[in-house]
């Protein structure tokens, strides 16, 4: 579950995405054209330290883009390529802010929801001492796969159309431009959301 803080973040994430978003090999879009919002989903990070969250936007009229992103308290060593920026939330401090691709903890997160369908967390406030659930903004699908394979060590990552996510024996594409697509391995994660009937491939793995 996904315990969300009612406060302010500044740059927002919209914003820190809209700065980073024209430098990626896998950017389609307007460069400086303003960057909406479309869906967004959760993972949990079982030791409860790491934000993961996947943003899906767009920058103007461009196609969606997938930005999954990790929130942490502190620096992450080795990691500086893969920082997006740094915000203030008034209730968590200062927060550093990665593509979710280059982090330990995203791959396995990741894995599971393609590999053994764990889907996604529970996004939830606390209100006067009860919790008050978000409904979420998309549903995803994934793959139950026999006996999945356990997820080593991240071995190398490729930036690009997918991004690649190596790690032993596997290897995780994240789409970066999902649109309704035949995936071409049988694990796969798909998502829809409101005014979008036909559920995108958002990754897969083999």
């Amino acid at each position: 579950m996904a315990l969300l803080h009612r406060a302010d973040v500044r740059p927002s994430k919209l914003d820190l995405i809209a700065a980073w978003l024209p430098g990626r090999p896998w950017f389609a879009g307007t460069p400086g054209a303003e960057v909406t919002r479309v869906a967004a989903y959760r993972f949990d990070d079982p030791a409860g330290e790491v934000g993961i969250e996947t943003i899906l936007v767009r920058a103007g009229d461009g196609p969606v883009l997938q930005v999954p992103l990790t929130y942490r308290a502190g620096p992450l060593a080795g990691a500086e390529r893969w920082l997006v920026g740094n915000t203030e939330h008034s209730v968590l401090g200062r927060r550093w802010v990665y593509d979710a691709c280059g982090d330990p903890v995203y791959a396995p997160a990741l894995a599971a929801a393609v590999l053994a369908d764990a889907g996604q967390a529970e996004e939830y406030f606390e209100v006067d001492g009860r919790r008050e659930v978000r409904a979420p903004s998309m549903t995803l699908a994934g793959t139950r796969t026999a006996n999945p394979p356990a997820l080593g060590t991240v071995d190398e990552v490729v930036d690009g159309e997918p991004t690649l996510i190596r790690a032993g024996g596997v290897e995780l594409a994240l789409v970066r431009r999902p649109v309704p697509a035949e995936a071409p391995a049988p694990a796969r994660l798909t998502g829809a959301w409101a005014g979008q009937a036909d559920p995108v491939l958002l990754a897969y793995a083999r």
